[in-house]
């Protein structure tokens, strides 16, 4: 499947805004990201396995927090960084 990717992650994508991932749960997608570009993982999810604060993960518009939430080959799925500022 496609997976967007926010900006601030294009350096471990060869600076791709779209990406192929597969996985039947959230956990498994972004193990395969990971695989096919190293490093991203970490930059999503901590060391515990929780999404990490500013990041969000949408899956059909929905924001999903559970790593263990499944997903189909024809979902869309987003991974966005919350920015903060003023």
């Amino acid at each position: 499947m496609k997976i967007r990717i926010a900006s601030p992650l294009h350096s471990y994508t060869a600076q791709r805004s779209e990406v192929e991932a597969t996985g039947a749960t959230v956990a498994e997608l972004l193990a395969d990201l990971d695989r096919r570009h190293p490093g991203i993982r970490f930059r999503i999810v901590d060391e515990q396995g929780r999404v990490l604060p500013h990041m969000k993960i949408f899956v059909n518009g929905h924001v999903e927090s559970r790593l263990d939430a499944p997903i189909d080959a024809g979902d869309s799925v987003h991974i966005l960084q919350a920015l903060r500022g003023g």
